[in-house]
């Protein structure tokens, strides 16, 4: 960054900005773990010589563990992307107040997922369902490898319980998809052809001022080539509301684009489609036992109400270790 001229290109110098606090983060986090290392070598030598310090050496290997754990995590992130922040939406499958209270389920799990990692979340966008639950939800994850996280969560999630909405009590399944993208940089270029686009605005369904339930702010687009729909309503004015449709459409195009690099697919919606009918990626059962298995990992545990809550940290780990094994193998074949 210090480079004479580095100012006459000013599309280089912010990535190379943006790298830079990327790196300053990751080396800020190293050195946090090597004092907390030192802290502990300190107390155990401490309580060799018969000081009473064993409360604070037990909080401080704890709080080592917690850290080396976001470490061995951070240790697990390869694709260029992984370090950018999320949008996640998510969808309920066929069955009615069934499904969209589960659709409403996950996305209270991924909003305290966020919150245990510190990260900021933003509801961008939030369609209620008729009797309970939502239709359709994104929100926007704010925070140091949020897209690389939750990443791992794109796919199908079942729901096996008792139906809270069924007088008789009986057994339920319910599906619903979660699809995550990266935010891109504005600096990234995906050029939008403003005769692909269908724009429609409509009086936004949530709660919110004087302006969001009186008059037609809310935003739908759609993309006429690939059929993607976007919609942003949780602004004041029609004109940010716009903005920030087009900001989200222009991940999903990124998304597109990226995918068809790596050759895995040739469209965002043959995805979609295979996911939405039969790719499950992990199955919740709450009746006539309690247990979440991920199809991938076949991890699985009965702590179901941890998970729901937000924990899901060894899922992910699981399913970002065997990323990383098929991404070696792919690798190894091609040598």
């Amino acid at each position: 960054m210090s480079s004479s001229g580095i100012w006459n290109n000013q599309k280089k110098f912010q990535n190379l900005q943006q790298r830079k606090k990327q790196l300053e983060r990751d080396l800020g986090f190293y050195r946090s773990l090597q004092n907390k290392k030192e802290e502990i070598e300190v107390l155990l030598e401490l309580a060799e010589e018969g000081e009473n310090v064993l409360d604070d050496l037990r909080l401080a290997i704890q709080t080592f563990q917690q850290d080396l754990q976001e470490a061995e995590l951070r240790a697990l992130f390869f694709d260029k992307d992984d370090p950018r922040n999320a949008i996640l939406t998510i969808h309920p499958g066929a069955g009615g107040t069934e499904s969209q209270d589960w659709a409403q389920m996950l996305l209270r799990m991924y909003l305290r997922f966020a919150e245990r990692k510190g990260f900021r979340t933003e509801v961008i966008d939030f369609q209620p369902g008729e009797e309970a639950g939502l239709k359709s939800a994104t929100i926007r994850v704010e925070g140091d490898y949020a897209y690389g996280l939750l990443s791992q969560e794109s796919g199908v999630h079942r729901l096996v319980r008792i139906s809270p909405f069924d007088a008789n009590k009986r057994r339920h399944t319910s599906f619903a998809a979660v699809f995550v993208y990266p935010e891109i940089d504005e600096d990234i270029e995906i050029e939008i052809d403003p005769e692909d686009l269908k724009i429609d605005t409509y009086r936004s369904s949530g709660k919110g001022g004087q302006h969001v339930n009186r008059t037609d702010s809310a935003v739908r687009i759609t993309h006429l080539p690939t059929g993607i729909v976007v919609q942003c309503q949780n602004e004041r004015s029609q004109h940010q509301n716009k903005a920030r449709a087009l900001k989200l459409l222009k991940a999903r195009l990124y998304e597109i684009e990226k995918k068809k690099k790596q050759e895995k697919i040739d469209k965002l919606e043959d995805l979609k489609s295979e996911i939405a009918w039969g790719s499950q990626i992990r199955s919740y059962v709450l009746h006539p036992y309690k247990m979440i298995k991920d199809l991938r990992t076949k991890l699985e545990t009965g702590d179901v109400d941890r998970i729901l809550d937000g924990d899901l940290d060894d899922f992910i780990k699981a399913s970002l270790m065997l990323r990383k094994k098929e991404t070696l193998t792919e690798e190894t074949q091609k040598l």
